[in-house]
């Protein structure tokens, strides 16, 4: 699909509706929304995301659709879409990108871990690690792996509340680890000749070899699947032969065996052939929080249907749609095709609630400052949502953002153009309570990454995305 086309298909993101008993009801458009407030038949019900609910309708004397969410769950970004569903046309309704804090989570558990065992090497007493006589209850994730987990499913949890949410569709593995060491067609030819021929295989290789060219380190350009011994001299078809090429490495290497091919770079030989051997366990890490995501969803009751990332690449593939994780959450599972799409992504990143710490220490340990114990000044958090109108001064205007508390009364509030610091708190308006979340808004992907679909006939092709 053009440009144009892709644009043409962006919608503005809906607006959740609940009934006058709380109940969700189908999500509308904003223009409806806003005629609905102006009328005075709803009342707002929470700022971001925006729900409204309505005082003379509920769910008893509603005709409701139902919508489903769509989920990509990643390392560091997670993907859930809100769609409609009629016999396999999907319409995208809302789209939000959950950004992740498992890496900080990882970075402190190491720093504590640190500390303990320094103290332990100090002369002191001796303190035996307690950590010898732990065991790990069975299915146990690391915290910042369970964070991943958790953090999806409170937000999945979140929209069945705004919205009346009727299956799940959530990718259960990025690739099909069976179909790849199998070395050959599971089913009949289905993997081999079918419509997603070669799609797990490539969205593999493109997350094993960093979506560059082996031999050059090119990005950004058509990478060909190469075959490291050439199948001329004996190769095999097995995911540990298959590499990526650019066409002119693909070209200029041939049935030239890859010793002689790199006689002249030792090293980067060694490099390959020890990086084709790799075994599937960064694939199994990957796949095991998707696991225990879906078990998740499973217990809640929801009816949940799983797919793979490579069927997700083959169906944006027949839309036209670019690559991000709203829109491979919109594309989960089976479809026929998508018709419209939101314009605009809520980023939603996990910030957490804060610390438990009340002591701020020196670089020795010692206490240097103390943090106040009350949680509220006049009757605000630090990270809730609130808007502020400065009449006169310095700072006269209209600020929107996230406050930071001071005992004095006079608090700072980041906004999208920064921080604006001594607001007195009789100029400052709650709009919503601290989730431990911020939120942004951002367009969606337009166009299409160049080079993102596969040659006519299923053929062994990875684009360059």
């Amino acid at each position: 699909a053009s440009a144009s086309e892709g644009a043409n298909r962006e919608v503005h993101p809906a607006v959740f509706v609940l009934g006058a008993c709380g109940h969700p009801l189908d999500p509308c458009h904003p223009a409806r929304a806003r005629r609905l407030l102006a009328a005075g038949r709803a009342v707002v019900h929470r700022h971001t995301p925006f729900v409204i609910r309505l005082k003379d309708r509920d769910a008893a004397t509603s005709a409701i659709e139902g919508v489903r969410v769509g989920i990509d769950p990643g390392s560091k970004h997670t993907g859930l879409a809100v769609f409609t569903d009629h016999g396999g046309s999907r319409s995208g309704r809302y789209a939000i990108r959950l950004d992740h804090r498992g890496a900080a989570i990882r970075d402190k558990l190491s720093a504590r871990a640190a500390l303990r065992h320094a103290r332990r090497s100090r002369n002191l007493r001796h303190r035996a690690p307690r950590f010898l006589n732990r065991t790990r209850p069975q299915g146990w994730l690391a915290p910042s792996l369970r964070h991943r987990v958790d953090t999806t499913l409170s937000w999945v949890v979140r929209l069945t509340r705004w919205a009346p949410v009727r299956a799940v569709h959530v990718e259960r593995v990025a690739f099909d680890t069976h179909a790849l060491s199998a070395g050959k067609p599971l089913q009949g030819v289905e993997y081999q000749q079918g419509t997603l021929a070669g799609y797990e295989v490539r969205e593999y290789l493109l997350t094993k070899w960093g979506r560059a060219c082996a031999y050059c380190g090119a990005t950004g350009v058509p990478l060909n699947l190469d075959h490291i011994h050439p199948r001329s001299r004996g190769g095999s078809d097995r995911i540990s032969n298959l590499t990526l090429a650019c066409i002119g490495c693909n070209q200029a290497k041939n049935a030239t065996p890859v010793e002689e091919f790199l006689r002249a770079k030792p090293a980067l030989l060694a490099k390959i052939l020890k990086q084709a051997k790799a075994p599937l366990r960064d694939a199994a890490a990957v796949n095991a929080t998707r696991w225990a995501l879906w078990r998740a969803l499973e217990a809640t009751g929801l009816p949940v249907s799983t797919a793979s990332g490579g069927r997700t690449k083959w169906n944006r593939s027949r839309t036209g749609a670019a690559k991000s994780h709203t829109l491979d959450a919109l594309h989960v599972g089976h479809l026929e095709n998508v018709t419209t799409w939101p314009s605009a992504v809520l980023v939603v990143k996990a910030t957490g609630r804060g610390t438990y710490a009340r002591t701020r220490t020196d670089r020795y340990g010692f206490p240097r400052l103390r943090l106040p114990r009350t949680k509220q000044v006049k009757g605000f958090a630090t990270g809730d949502l609130v808007r502020a109108v400065v009449p006169s001064g310095k700072k006269a205007g209209v600020h929107l953002g996230r406050v930071a508390i001071r005992s004095t009364g006079n608090f700072n509030i980041t906004t999208r153009h920064g921080l604006v610091q001594s607001i007195g708190h009789r100029h400052v308006r709650l709009l919503q309570r601290a989730d431990g979340y911020g939120y942004t808004t951002h367009p969606e992907t337009r166009h299409r990454a160049a080079f993102s679909s596969p040659p006519e006939g299923g053929g062994l092709h990875a684009g360059g995305i």
